[in-house]
């Protein structure tokens, strides 16, 4: 069925793929905002990367972000002068600022990334990870934008607007906050929630 105009499905094989800000791999976009908006005039964007090697990461002025670790063993974090910080699948996303000179080493081989990032001043973010088997009721943010990006085969029912079948990748952003969501699976599953809040 076709989505509500407060509901939009992205699927993961129209996702734009695109180098890093620093040349040194390749990012996968799954949405920004503005819809035009380039790495440098962004409001919010959403965004997975392959990790093959270690090394520095791009740095983003007056831009927040959280990362996520989607496959891999994981990576430590070095941030400006604090120490490492470890990353793996498991973990719930870390949240720490783009602007501070950040450098990562892969624990053991290649990893895949989740990458959220918000305009400071302009809009904040808040991402879960939700792991269940069955069915896992959403709590409603009742404002701003909701993104899932799912990890796993699921369905999400959207209140009464529509259900969705979900491949692994696939997002759904929800331009409604207000809108109450149930997701479904057939075994463990992992979905990424990301609530997107503008300033008023």
């Amino acid at each position: 069925m076709n989505a509500p105009l407060a509901i939009r499905i992205l699927r993961a094989s129209d996702h734009r793929r695109m180098p890093w800000k620093n040349g040194g791999g390749e990012t996968v976009e799954i949405a920004v905002f503005p819809v035009t908006a380039g790495l440098d005039d962004f409001a919010w964007r959403v965004s997975m990367a392959s990790v093959a090697s270690d090394g520095p990461f791009s740095s983003f002025p007056g831009i927040d972000r959280t990362l996520s670790i989607l496959q891999g063993a994981g990576m430590m974090l070095t941030i400006g002068n604090e120490g490492p910080v470890t990353l793996t699948p498991g973990a719930q996303p870390f949240a720490f600022p783009a602007d501070v000179a950040t450098s990562a080493v892969l624990i053991k081989g290649p990893i895949t990334d989740l990458n959220v990032m918000t305009r400071r001043g302009t809009c904040d973010h808040r991402v879960t990870r939700h792991e269940f088997d069955g069915k896992c009721q959403l709590e409603t943010p009742g404002r701003g934008v909701r993104i899932l990006v799912c990890q796993s085969p699921v369905a999400i029912a959207c209140g009464d607007t529509g259900h969705y079948a979900m491949g692994v990748d696939d997002a759904l952003i929800s331009e409604d906050g207000s809108l109450p969501m149930m997701i479904e699976s057939s075994g463990l599953s992992v979905v990424y929630e990301i609530v997107l809040t503008y300033h008023d």
